[in-house]
């Protein structure tokens, strides 16, 4: 599968949430295999992003895995919360759709920390971060919840 095919896993995830369309999917990357999903449950606890359910969901599924085999994709920017649980858990590579600039000026409260200065403090791993995957179908995702 593509990137693109990962990230629509993770729009579909970001699809039972309309109102918080912040969707994850964590792959297997030798196997192409997705290893979990998640979205955001913050109604349930305010930490629950999409990413962090994704990795809770995997460390429960999968104990003793790899985490340094594993990719990340994600529907919006990891906020600092979650690209330090990333970094905490050893995944080395994220991408994701849209950026946090572009959910700030739609009005989504977001810290004003870009993912990859996260990445680029966090001295004990080495982390990737790409953006720009499936941009526009991740924007129109915030943008309808935003007008809903």
């Amino acid at each position: 599968m593509t990137h693109e095919g990962y990230m629509r896993l993770a729009i579909e995830a970001a699809r039972s949430v309309p109102s918080r369309p912040f969707g994850t999917v964590i792959i297997r990357q030798a196997r192409g295999e997705c290893v979990a999903v998640g979205a955001n449950r913050s109604d349930e606890n305010p930490i629950l992003h999409g990413e962090i359910d994704a990795i809770n969901r995997c460390a429960a599924a999968h104990p003793g895995i790899d985490w340094s085999e594993l990719v990340l994709y994600t529907t919006a920017e990891p906020c600092s919360m979650c690209l330090s649980a990333i970094a905490w858990a050893g995944i080395p590579v994220v991408y994701y759709g849209t950026s946090i600039p572009y959910l700030q000026r739609m009005g989504w409260k977001q810290i004003d920390m870009r993912a990859e200065e996260m990445a680029r403090r966090t001295p004990f791993r080495a982390i990737c971060v790409v953006g720009g995957v499936l941009e526009s179908d991740c924007n129109a995702l915030f943008e309808a919840a935003m007008s809903g």
